[in-house]
């Protein structure tokens, strides 16, 4: 079922490079979608080393799982990612797919299955049939280019109105490197590392005991900061990828100062993904930031800016775009944390309108309206306990998330 374009979606995909050792193919083969393609597969040299962060729901598809079980050893060669079925709640035949998938992979580009790291996004609960997969391997295989970004970004959607990726570039010793990714989500979005994917790739030599600190520190303050409607997926899943192409500095280390252009080339990458799937939340009229200030500590203020964010009431008020604040009281009284009520201030498109555990005397409704209807709500809140900070990211709750979650199977 198509849906219209998120208001919220950028003008276009930015411009995207190659990245050094990937290439990429993708596959029409009819596992839900017809008419568009819905597996793709991108394949790295040898001895890439790789990083992931994934769901913490105790329902995990049997690709995660697979994923989890073989990034110990922090290899790569393939990815293969499939839409239209999230493999996910299919027992004994999940895991037999699974294998299937990673043997024909191995067996087809001369590598061990254990490098073969998979994804899968889609329905739950209906059994995948591994030849879907399997029989697109030859085709894969004689198909591949490295300039097929776009391409792939969009093979991997599923309710998504468009697709996501974003590129940064740094400086490591003597290289410019290149870190680059595309991800998809939209709706059953609360990430606790939502249905989301994203993968990332780089072209420098980073070990993956090195790659999984940076990866797993950006994922805290990025995709672990956004919501659509708090529901975590069985199939979350960040994969980064690092093809060794351009050589690093040795002896590199998690804190090493020389990564510090790396690191947040990484964090610009993630964040700007991980706000492209809250813009692109089902039904996502307006994107909504949450900036808690004043609590006990910072995963105190994350707690708090969570609560706001996955409010319905929160959501339905500012779709109808009514400046009804005493919801952002409510949530932030229901998160569980500190709170000093006589002290908590709130603000809505930097208009105060509520200080010292009541309204702002001088709060006028008619001064935040033009923000209301605006496509960028910000709402702040100090809650008046310590210095505790979070900043979060959400979309409001419109008819639309019921129209596309009605019809999901249909």
């Amino acid at each position: 079922m198509a849906h219209k374009v998120s208001p919220l979606a950028p003008q276009a995909l930015p411009a995207l490079a190659q990245v050094s050792g990937v290439q990429f193919a993708i596959a029409e083969t009819g596992i839900r979608y017809r008419g568009r393609p819905d597996v793709l597969l991108a394949l790295l040299p040898e001895g890439s080393s790789v990083a992931g962060c994934f769901t913490t729901s105790k329902s995990s598809s049997a690709p995660v799982d697979w994923c989890k079980a073989n990034l110990k050893q922090g290899r790569a060669r393939l990815l293969v990612v499939n839409a239209g079925n999230a493999n996910a709640f299919t027992g004994k035949a999940g895991v037999a797919t699974v294998r299937a998938v990673a043997t024909a992979a191995a067996r087809q580009f001369g590598c061990k299955p254990a490098e073969v790291f998979q994804a899968s996004t889609g329905v739950i609960g209906e059994p995948l049939d591994p030849e879907f997969i399997t029989a697109a391997m030859p085709k894969l295989a004689l198909t591949l280019q490295p300039d097929s970004w776009p391409d792939a970004a969009r093979a991997i959607l599923t309710t998504d109105t468009f697709p996501k990726a974003a590129s940064a570039t740094a400086t490591l010793g003597r290289e410019t490197v290149i870190i680059q990714g595309f991800a998809k989500g939209s709706g059953m979005i609360a990430p606790n590392m939502a249905t989301m994917l994203s993968f990332i790739f780089t072209d420098a030599a980073i070990p993956s005991r090195v790659l999984q600190s940076l990866l797993s520190a950006s994922v805290q303050k990025s995709f672990n900061c956004v919501t659509v409607d708090g529901d975590t997926s069985t199939s979350d899943t960040v994969l980064l990828f690092a093809t060794g192409a351009r050589p690093a500095p040795k002896g590199l280390k998690a804190n090493d100062p020389r990564l510090r252009e790396f690191t947040k080339a990484l964090d610009t990458v993630c964040h700007d993904l991980a706000l492209q799937v809250a813009r692109d939340g089902e039904g996502a009229e307006k994107l909504i930031e949450i900036a808690i200030t004043g609590a006990e500590h910072d995963k105190a203020a994350h707690r708090i800016a969570m609560s706001i964010a996955n409010s319905p009431l929160v959501k339905t008020a500012i779709a109808g775009e009514d400046a009804n604040w005493g919801r952002i009281v409510m949530a932030i009284g229901k998160a569980g944390e500190k709170a000093n009520r006589d002290k908590v201030r709130i603000r809505i498109g930097g208009v105060q309108v509520a200080a010292k555990g009541m309204r702002d005397p001088g709060y006028k409704e008619v001064e935040i309206m033009p923000h209301m209807k605006g496509r960028h709500i910000v709402i702040e809140a100090d809650v008046g306990v310590a210095r505790g900070k979070a900043r979060v990211w959400t979309c409001d709750l419109t008819h639309g998330y019921i129209d596309i979650n009605g019809s999901y199977r249909s």
